[in-house]
């Protein structure tokens, strides 16, 4: 199984702006986000980022781990939403869809993940935009792993990270 986390985040590291990632994203910071979704087997996502973010078309399968079961995807065919803690969710989906994942939601749940070991890294891109929202201390959160690379496209800071310490 292979676990790793997608977030973007502002210069002062929001995670969100008028209530959406897309604000805080670049031009190549979306072009890799969309290029890294087609090579996993399904995207994992909470309840929350379902309901704010635009998951109604995704080229693999996307699974939302919710305790509400009002189902916000219900127009995408690829989506499943369960009723189900996040290690649950994750194991169910790679029973069923393949062990490639892709984590695309908020710093709480990436905590958690990181707080039980789930996550094997982290593609992170910090662009220049300030002033938004759910500020995370991305390099705090980059501390949990041992392998780390910068590398500076443009206007943005793409960071990978694997190896938890």
């Amino acid at each position: 199984m292979s676990v790793f986390a997608s977030l973007v985040v502002g210069a002062d590291g929001a995670t969100s702006k008028d209530g959406s990632s897309r604000a805080i994203s670049s031009g190549v910071d979306r072009t890799a986000f969309l290029a890294r979704r087609r090579t996993v087997d399904f995207i994992f996502i909470g309840g929350q980022t379902a309901r704010t973010e635009p998951y109604h078309r995704t080229p693999v399968p996307v699974v939302v781990s919710s305790r509400s079961m009002v189902n916000a995807l219900a127009d995408n065919r690829l989506a499943h939403w369960w009723n189900l803690s996040p290690v649950a969710a994750i194991e169910k989906g790679v029973n069923r869809f393949g062990p490639k994942v892709l984590v695309e939601s908020g710093a709480l749940m990436l905590e958690h993940l990181l707080s039980v070991r789930m996550l094997d890294g982290i593609y992170l891109s910090v662009t220049d935009v300030n002033g938004g929202d759910d500020l995370v201390n991305f390099e705090e959160l980059l501390q949990n792993f041992l392998d780390i690379d910068r590398q500076k496209i443009g206007d943005t800071l793409f960071i990978e990270a694997k190896t938890l310490k």
